[in-house]
């Protein structure tokens, strides 16, 4: 899907728009502003050196522009029989004492924010942008997993330590991906042919990826606010494949030692696989052999009724947790859409959960028992990384619903037209293309996913984040 970009103009309703922003921040029910001890903690926080030095390696990052939170650093090289890849992740349990001021201010917070008009970071930032941070040309503590994997990218055998390392560069996602078109040779030069194999080997596991088009609130250089609405970059998804890689080596350690956190997803039942196959057959893109998965990668992303087959395929990617163990590993411990164990362990300077999980990957696989305090408060973690997702959902949601109203202010009274997406009875969920805009509207009747209605932009009210359309009878 290309990418679609809409600003709200300097007016009015721009000013509207930025105090009702604010207010969101305000009102998100997350803490903003660091206590005085958590500053002080963070400031004088240190982390020893490690024994293992691998500065020698190249390292480099791969973020979207301008990130300083940078938790995740690579190195790809390859050999006599496939790959080896290094995969560094900032060292936060290095930097965080066990039961002190940041830790109970991160058990708070649970996960960075992402608000319109700033982010409500997990850490200090003297430590989410500074000394924990995988930053350019500086030493840094690092939990490095190392892979070797074989021709087809399969796994053969992986390793995790405790090191020092210097990342070398900072790449961005839009440069990269312009770099490889080019055929140009890079740190990222691999990445593409390893992440291919990384898809394949998901594909032979029976796994699924949906990868809906992405909504975002951005600010321009003048200030103003706008969504812009794009696809994941396929170097975005070749990155993903590292992650994903990282998180299924962690779900294995602490299962083997039988003490961990695993996230969760239930694989659909036959009714949702049903319902789904329906749906398809009613968008005329019918899934009709194969795996859920096989079908989901073989659609066009610049067809239009592949936005409203995404959408439906939605409900198959729900019911997501966290799965505590102590003592006993799990007996059903998979993670649906990935079809493998799976655990959070790549994020700890934007998620409180990889804390955990890095913590108990390293004493596993140094040949010591979990940290005591890991162990004690495991059990806490699903409820506090809950809260902390919903938080999230919810200044998300109205803050994209506070700037898609200002982007139809101008609109009121005028006509526009619209591409359904899912209906919902009466009504239905649209695309609006310009400006970039989804919502709720009453269609004509008779309309059906994919099809282009005629609407009129009734009332939009940027203080309650709230739009009214109604059906254009032609």
């Amino acid at each position: 899907m290309p990418q679609r970009r809409s600003h709200v103009a300097p007016s009015a309703a721009q000013t509207e728009l930025a105090a009702a922003l604010a207010a969101l921040r305000e009102s998100s029910d997350a803490p903003i502003e660091f206590p005085a001890d958590v500053l002080a903690e963070a400031e004088a926080a240190t982390a020893p050196e490690p024994d293992l030095d691998l500065r020698d390696v190249p390292f480099v990052t791969l973020d979207p522009e301008g990130s300083r939170d940078l938790d995740q650093a690579f190195h790809l090289e390859r050999t006599a029989s496939g790959y080896t890849v290094r995969y560094a992740i900032a060292d936060v349990p290095a930097f965080v004492t066990p039961g002190g001021a940041v830790d109970a201010e991160a058990r708070r917070r649970g996960q960075t924010l992402y608000a319109a008009d700033g982010r409500i970071p997990l850490h200090p930032a003297v430590l989410s942008e500074d000394r924990a941070s995988l930053l350019a040309d500086v030493d840094r503590p690092a939990l490095v997993w190392t892979f070797s994997l074989d021709a087809e990218g399969a796994v053969s055998e992986f390793r995790l330590e405790r090191a020092l390392i210097r990342s070398r560069a900072q790449l961005d996602y839009v440069t990269t991906q312009a770099a490889l078109d080019r055929g140009e040779d890079g740190p990222a030069a691999l990445l593409p042919e390893i992440g291919a194999l990384r898809i394949e080997q998901e594909r032979l596991r029976g796994g699924a990826s949906l990868n809906l088009p992405d909504e975002e609130v951005v600010t321009a250089s003048d200030g103003t606010y706008g969504i812009e609405r794009t696809s994941p970059l396929p170097v975005e998804e070749w990155n993903a494949q590292l992650s994903l890689m990282t998180g299924m080596a962690a779900a294995s350690l602490m299962l083997d030692a039988g003490v961990g956190i695993l996230r969760t997803m239930p694989r659909p039942d036959d009714d949702a696989f049903a319902t789904f196959r329906h749906q398809t057959e009613a968008l005329a893109r019918p899934w009709t052999t194969g795996d859920y998965g096989d079908y989901l990668r073989t659609l066009d992303r610049a067809d239009p009724l592949t936005l409203p087959v995404l959408q439906a395929a939605a409900t198959l990617f729900r019911g997501a947790g966290y799965l505590t163990f102590d003592g006993t590993a799990p007996k059903d411990a998979i993670q649906a859409a990935i079809a493998a164990p799976y655990a959070h362990a790549t994020a700890p300077l934007r998620r409180l959960v990889d804390r955990w999980t890095l913590a108990i990957c390293l004493a596993v696989s140094e040949g010591r028992e979990a940290p005591a305090w890991a162990r004690e408060s495991l059990d806490q973690l699903p409820a506090l990384m809950q809260e902390s997702g919903q938080r999230a959902s919810r200044l998300n949601s109205a803050t994209v619903n506070a700037v898609e109203a200002a982007l139809l202010v101008p609109l009121v009274g005028s006509e526009i037209d619209a591409t359904v997406i899912e209906l919902r009875g009466e009504r239905a969920s649209v695309q609006i293309a310009d400006p970039a805009v989804t919502a709720t509207a009453e269609v004509p009747s008779g309309a059906k996913p994919g099809d282009v209605v005629r609407l009129r932009v009734v009332r939009a009210d940027i203080s309650r984040g709230e739009v009214e359309l109604s059906a254009v009878v032609l």
